[in-house]
Parts: structure tokens; sequence; C-alpha cells
């Protein structure tokens, strides 16, 4: 294995097409599954919710930082559901999940989630420093809090920097959604490289273009939801969203001739 390439590792997995409605199908699973493993799933969706309100509560008042910030949170959701993969994979094989089974998924058996969720952390970082950038050279006004967000960028009627701003964001979240969408509940099931398993997530996405997107877009839709609700729907939101993933893995990647993780 260690000789073997990422592309052959990659091609060792089989992917299976899929339709425009599967990802309700996952969507409906995961909260098949947040009924059945309420504990971890919520606890996991407290916590984020706990580090969104610490956020905004340090830099409220520095919005042309937050609202970065924010975007590039989500970059690393799919870090933060690791343990809960673990949690629906124990429900697939009709085991009761704790707690205890999420925090496992975190033993340091090896650096590759280490190195994935770095990776993630610097596109995140990146974002941030981006969007921050952005705005306050193109402003034509100070930003310091949500409402000057909202009418000195959003609302503006004399410039294109909202516009600009979402594009740009959708230019790095796109490969970031691409590369991750499978790779990490991979990488918890399978012995595969980060390379191996960012190529799977990328054949994954250019096989089904269109179901991926959509995909890609309920998961955006629901997570803004939840945090238009002054981050609490992310308590629901997180777990939810995390179990259907592991559906959207199962589904998209239905066997590999890879050896388990112990």
């Amino acid at each position: 294995m260690p000789s073997e390439s990422a592309l052959e590792q990659s091609r060792r997995c089989q992917l299976a097409p899929i339709s425009y409605e599967q990802p309700f199908l996952w969507l409906a699973r995961g909260w098949h599954d947040l009924l059945a493993a309420p504990v971890p799933g919520l606890l996991h969706g407290l916590a984020v919710t706990s580090f969104g309100l610490l956020l905004l509560l340090l830099a409220y008042r520095q919005f042309w930082l937050l609202a970065g910030a924010f975007s590039g949170f989500l970059l690393i959701g799919p870090l933060a559901a690791t343990g809960l993969y673990a949690v629906s994979r124990a429900l697939e094989a009709q085991h009761k999940p704790t707690l205890l089974t999420a925090l496992a998924a975190w033993k340091p058996r090896d650096h590759r989630l280490v190195l994935f969720g770095l990776l993630l952390a610097a596109a995140g970082t990146c974002w941030v420093l981006t969007s921050a950038s952005m705005i306050t050279a193109f402003a034509p006004e100070a930003v310091s809090d949500p409402v000057d967000f909202l009418h000195v960028v959003v609302l503006s009627e004399q410039s294109w920097l909202f516009e600009g701003w979402l594009a740009l964001g959708g230019v790095l979240v796109a490969p970031v959604y691409a590369s991750s969408v499978v790779a990490i509940p991979l990488m918890l099931e399978r012995r595969i490289s980060v390379l191996g398993a960012v190529l799977t997530s990328w054949r994954a996405v250019l096989q089904s273009p269109g179901p991926m997107a959509l995909w890609g877009a309920l998961l955006m839709a629901i997570t803004l939801v939840g945090m238009s609700t002054l981050l609490l729907g992310l308590i629901i939101a997180v777990p939810w969203l995390s179990y259907a993933s592991w559906h959207a893995y199962r589904d998209l990647v239905p066997q590999a001739d890879l050896p388990q993780v112990a």
C-alpha cells in the first residue's frame, strides 16, 4: 500500500452515479440517525453553536472580520462531523452508539485526518484574510457591525462589492467542497492516503455534477437557516447534516478494495 500511488488507491474505490432524489433521501436517513442517536449528535451541535456564539461575542464589533470567519468556519465543517460519521457507521452495523463512539474516531491512529484538518484550516484562514482585506479595502464606509455590513456591503447601490465577495467565496468553496464531500468518511473507514481520498471525492462529484451541486446547495441552505436563528438552529442542523453526509458517502462509494481501518 505505501508504494501505491494516490490515483491507484482512488481507482480501487468503486463509485456509483446518483440521482437528484438521493440528496433528499440522505437527509431523511440523517434525520432517522439523529432520532436514533440524539445525545452524541446534539452535543456536537451544541459545541459548534457555542463556538459560533463565542466568535460572535468576541468579534461582533469587527464584522468585516466576522463575516469571513463565519463563512470560513463552514469550510472545516466536514472535519467537525468526523465523530458523527462513526456514530452513523455504528447504527448501520446495528450497534448502539454513545458519545464515546464519536470521541473514539479522534484517536490518533495516524495523521491523515490531522493533515486534512490542517489543510481545511489553511483554506479557511486564507478565506478569512481575503474576505477581511476585500471588505476593508473596497467598502465605501467602515464596517463595524452586522447593520453596517448589511447597509454598506449587501445593500450598497454604489458598488458590486457584495457580489464580488460572494463570487470569490464561491471560487474557494467549490473546490473545498469537491475535495471533502467523501474524503473524511472514506479515510475514517479505509486505509487511503489524503490525496487518494481527495481524488476519490473529486471523482464522485464529477461523475454526478448536478445531484452533487444540489447536495451542496442543500447543505448550505440548511446551515444558513441554522445560523439565521442566532446560531441555535445549528444544534440540530450540525448532527442532521453530519449523519446525512455519512449516507451520502455510502451511496457515492458503495465499495472500496482497500483495507479497513481497525
